[in-house]
């Protein structure tokens, strides 16, 4: 297997636990109890257990490198993928979804800088076919999950499977990876304090609009289809799927497209894609048109990141790793800021209202996708 090859699979097989949660947020939300808005605090535990230990990961990944953090934390994250099926409350939801995210965000920006490691080494563009990898891992644990949940398997046993499957199937992969290189190691220069350049402060923010409408779809498509079209649980799971699949398939595209266009004309014509994915779900008439319009959307959503972390590595700043933390952290946000805010809209005049949030944050990434060109031309 090629280095390539190896990473695109390490990407794949990373989401699918996540992926399985997903379609089983409603019945959680049902058997705890929840309204949206109590559910949204929980789903909130997520992002801040992903903020809290960005604040050192970039630290941690300079000094460890990728190939260490990737293997410490594998089977780390998919042992805390099981605890939000044990939850009891919506705090003990909130607790082990901060366990989840902390986690999580620790070993995907040890992939990230692994991908652009990579690049840089080979000249291979991979960033983007590898998020494309990523989003179908995440489709198939959707599927996974959505089966699950219609057929009525207890989620854990599931779970647990998945876990054990995923990590026999990384652990061969991850001790052929390659070793850092004596320049990737951390100088006194690079741990000294710096403020986030202005250039890479303003790639973060471009991204927070896109990753706040991923997080958006994940955690509220199931719920938007079950409340506005009364779907049963196995079709509210196959909007997060389809979501995934377009994502995945645009991603897949994504490197061949970073050739043939400048990142900033390509992040503006994906951010003008989302803003009709968001238009249609506003004005779907039932669940057909509404999973079409969520495939939009996720057309449109689908190179932010993989944008925005090439870009980020190639800003200014101490190093590739911490560039790509502070991108993780800000870009992030959206996961904090989305479940409070659709949670809070959607009680008060119902989740299609709620996702209506997305239309502004879209508008943030458009105005400010020129930027991902500004960065490309320093490298």
């Amino acid at each position: 297997m090629s280095p390539s090859a190896r990473i695109c699979l390490i990407f794949f097989l990373q989401p699918i636990a996540l992926g399985a949660w997903l379609p089983h947020i409603p019945g959680v939300q049902t058997s705890l109890g929840l309204t949206n808005s109590e559910l949204a605090i929980a789903l909130v535990g997520a992002p801040l257990g992903t903020l809290s230990t960005l604040i050192f990961a970039g630290r941690l990944a300079t000094r460890m490198g990728a190939r260490r953090i990737i293997q410490l934390f594998y089977p780390v994250f998919l042992t805390v993928m099981l605890l939000p099926f044990l939850a009891t409350s919506q705090w003990t939801l909130m607790a082990v979804l901060a366990c989840v995210g902390s986690s999580m965000s620790i070993l995907e920006l040890g992939l990230n800088v692994l991908a652009d490691e990579h690049e840089k080494r080979t000249g291979d563009k991979i960033m983007s076919k590898a998020h494309g990898f990523w989003s179908f891992g995440l489709l198939a644990g959707t599927l996974i999950g959505a089966g699950v949940a219609g057929l009525g398997i207890d989620p854990v046993f599931a779970g647990l499977g998945i876990a054990l499957v995923v990590q026999s199937a990384v652990l061969p992969v991850t001790g052929k990876l390659p070793k850092e290189s004596k320049d990737t190691q951390p100088s006194a220069k690079s741990q000294a304090f710096q403020l986030p350049h202005p250039l890479l402060i303003g790639i973060c923010v471009f991204t927070f609009g896109t990753t706040l409408v991923e997080g958006a779809i994940a955690d509220w498509a199931a719920v938007f289809l079950r409340d506005t079209f009364a779907a049963n649980p196995g079709m509210a799971g196959l909007g997060v799927a389809v979501f995934s699949l377009c994502v995945a398939t645009t991603r897949l595209f994504g490197d061949r497209l970073r050739q043939v266009a400048a990142p900033g004309r390509l992040g503006q014509l994906l951010a003008l894609t989302g803003l009709i994915g968001v238009a249609g779900i506003w004005f779907s008439p039932g669940t057909g048109s509404a999973l079409l319009a969520l495939g939009v959307l996720g057309i449109g959503a689908a190179l932010a990141f993989p944008l925005g972390v090439t870009a980020a590595a190639a800003a200014p700043g101490r190093s590739a790793a911490s560039n790509v933390a502070v991108l993780s952290f800000i870009a992030l946000l959206g996961f904090l800021v989305g479940p409070l805010a659709i949670g809070a809209l959607a009680d008060a005049y119902g989740i299609r209202t709620g996702l209506m949030i997305l239309l502004p944050m879209i508008g943030v990434s458009l105005i400010l996708a020129p930027l991902l060109t500004v960065a490309q031309r320093r490298e």
